[in-house]
């Protein structure tokens, strides 16, 4: 096969001299199904053969290299039984032990009295040391064979280390050239490689451990980023489609503003400006809006949709749940009242008559904003001329959900998505690089910090009592379970113990709610609550994050240490949405581990959901943050934020110059191809 064939990476693995179809069975276990793929399962460390010792100086447990003479066979005459060759060297007996091994294989790499080198780890077994299936069994002439140091990999059942080595070797022998796709500029900036040299280099590792901060590994890293970037620049430019500019003079605008009891934050002020040059230009807008619980992103919302209204189309609110889609709609009832807007709510419980003349009314343009969960996108919802689509909490609903609602306003239908989730700075580009993001950051005046405290469980009592307190004086409290996600079986166990509980202490004043509830029971219940029917809520992480409880003024979160700081930040908005002092009591057990304290010290010194999200990618890694379980993947293979943060501020900056040079992205064609990033190019 010629060498430089670039096509020969994305072959079948089966090309490879000893892969069949067993080995790529194998393989498949480690998502290695093309020969590219291979690459990426870089050594971790490496096996030191080098050392040549004698018998006595053997140490169990470790790989050794010795040069022996077998001296005689010990065959068993039952099947499946091991078989053994016993040598010596000048100083000492081994015992060299095989399993499933034929007598004629053993018998010619072993020949008696004959010197052979022999490697692999040592056992001890009845006073004598022994290696098992030794790993590398060769003639004395070729000792240097043996005697390296061997690049380990990490492997999966059935693939031992011998037949790893010759499957990437034969990779990286015939491995091909790329033109560079990096700009001299990073190169030399960054001493950086060439490709093929850089993974030749990290696949040939001698090192103790894998170098993260090596020059050529760092070359990868970069790659991996740019790939990221590129694919999501391109998905950019692809729904870069024109439209016809909307047109307003912010008078619906002003008038909500004139009847707010707050001044916007600077934040919000720049994002509705953001927003409405959006909605002015003659390109239809795709916009991240994301802020931290309680920054005040719904009121941002609105003013854009009365714009839209003001420009003469209609706007639609999507979220994922009744209550939340309910909760937008009164706050809008209620700060409308003198406004001629004609707008409606529809969800999977609007009664079906109901539905027929609201879904007519859209359709006709009598309703100028309306607000629902999914009935929205479903193909009876007929818009007359929708011009803004908001969804919220966005990551609920899927690529194509989203894409549909779009699409049901065509190329005119502006769309804002709206996330209650901080990502770090460092992973903006990487998650959002085909959206415009704009970031509310402060907070609204009115709200207030939240007092945390942290409890260890001894002192339950002096809980029990703070919220007797609450239960007097109106308010209400959450107390949060930790959720178990591999069951949801024990998940409703765990929070029906603690209801149990509290339902002695507090009677009928006790409500629940956990994942293994019908979405019907968990509304009703939730209903319940903001109606004060009930006045704590015993519950797991499933309460919606952007609904406001306003007189929800404590919140207990029980094993808070099995929670992580982005998590309980979370959990601790679902208070302190009303005017009142809130409490959040963080309930742990007395031996906590360093990291939980750390968690937990970080969440009393700080309300800021930004700085908790920077701290919680340091202490947890960006797989574990909760944006990225909501993805449901990890973005990266090599790359680590935590790690490799300048890279991705280099990447950040390189992107913003090809955007602005409006740079051909072909060169990059083969890295996308490389990295799997390249869908946009079909």
């Amino acid at each position: 096969m010629e060498r430089n064939n670039k096509e020969f990476l994305f072959q079948n693995l089966k090309i490879l001299d000893g892969v069949g179809v067993k080995i790529s069975k194998y393989l498949k276990k480690k998502n290695i199904e093309q020969i590219v793929d291979l690459l990426w399962n870089f050594p971790y460390s490496n096996t030191d053969r080098s050392n040549l010792v004698k018998i006595n100086e053997l140490e169990i447990g470790k790989i050794c290299t010795i040069k022996i003479i077998p001296e005689k066979y010990n065959f068993p005459r039952i099947r499946n039984l091991p078989k053994k060759v016993i040598a010596r060297d000048e100083t000492g007996v081994i015992d060299l032990i095989f399993f499933n091994s034929y007598e004629t294989y053993i018998k010619k790499i072993l020949p008696i009295n004959k010197t052979v080198i022999i490697s692999g780890k040592i056992n001890y077994y009845k006073k004598r040391y022994q290696i098992v299936n030794p790993a590398y069994i060769t003639e004395e002439k070729n000792l240097d064979y043996v005697r390296q140091d061997i690049p380990k990999y990490s492997l999966t059942e059935g693939i031992n280390e011998k037949i790893y080595r010759k499957i990437i070797s034969q990779v990286l022998e015939r491995l091909p050239s790329f033109d560079e796709w990096l700009d001299k500029e990073i190169l030399e900036q960054n001493n950086f490689d060439g490709w093929k040299n850089s993974l030749t280099f990290i696949h040939k590792n001698t090192k103790e451990k894998l170098d993260l901060n090596s020059n050529q590994y760092k070359r990868l890293v970069f790659d991996e980023i740019l790939a990221n970037s590129i694919n999501l620049l391109l998905n950019k430019k692809k729904f870069k489609i024109k439209k016809k500019p909307k047109l307003f003079s912010l008078n619906l605008q002003n008038i909500l503003l004139s009847k707010l009891k707050f001044e916007l934050t600077a934040d919000q002020k720049n994002v509705i400006n953001e927003i409405n040059s959006d909605l002015k230009s003659p390109f239809k807008m795709f916009r991240l809006l994301q802020g931290d619980v309680g920054s005040g992103k719904t009121i941002v919302a609105i003013l854009a949709a009365l714009n839209v209204v003001e420009a003469g189309y209609q706007a639609a609110f999507m979220a994922p749940t009744e209550i939340l889609a309910r909760q937008h709609f009164n706050l809008f009832k209620s700060l409308s009242k003198e406004m001629s807007i004609k707008s409606e709510l529809i969800t999977g419980k609007t009664p079906i008559a109901v539905k027929k003349d609201i879904y007519k009314k859209i359709a006709n343009g009598e309703i100028n904003l309306i607000f629902g969960t999914h009935a929205l996108f479903q193909s009876k919802t007929i818009f007359k001329k929708l011009g803004l689509a908001v969804i919220d909490e966005q990551h609920k609903f899927g690529v194509k959900q989203r894409r549909e609602f779009s699409n049901k306003g065509g190329a005119n239908c502006d769309i804002v998505l709206m996330s209650a989730t901080p990502i770090p700075r460092t992973m903006m580009m990487s998650m959002y690089g085909d959206l415009d993001v704009s970031r509310i950051i402060s907070k609204p005046s009115n709200r207030k910090n939240i007092l945390t405290l942290g409890k260890v469980s001894s002192k339950i009592k002096e809980i029990y009592q703070l919220i007797q307190k609450k239960i007097n004086t109106n308010e209400q409290v959450f107390w949060v379970c930790p959720l178990i996600e591999e069951s949801k079986k024990i998940d409703h166990q765990s929070v029906k113990v603690r209801f149990d509980h509290l339902n002695k202490i507090f009677k009928n004043e006790v409500g629940i709610i956990h994942g293994a509830m019908s979405p019907e029971d968990k509304n009703t219940v939730l209903l319940n609550f903001l109606t004060k029917k009930i006045k704590v809520l015993v519950s797991t992480t499933v309460i919606e994050v952007g609904i406001d409880f306003p007189d929800a003024t404590l919140i207990i979160i029980e094993d808070a240490h099995k929670f992580g700081l982005a998590q309980l930040h979370q959990l601790r908005g679902r208070v302190g949405r009303g005017d009142k002092e809130s409490i959040c009591i963080l309930l742990f057990k007395n031996d906590l581990s360093e990291n939980a304290k750390k968690r937990i010290s970080i969440l009393k010194e700080s309300n800021d959901g930004f700085y908790i999200a920077e701290k919680d990618l340091h202490l947890r890694g960006y797989g574990d943050l909760i944006g990225f379980k909501q993805s449901g993947e990890k973005i990266f293979k090599l790359a680590d934020p935590n790690i490799h943060e300048n890279l991705f501020k280099q990447n950040e900056q390189y992107i913003k110059l090809l955007e602005k040079k409006r740079d051909d992205l072909d060169k990059f064609n083969d890295l996308l191809k490389i990295f799997k990033k390249s869908e946009v190019l079909k």
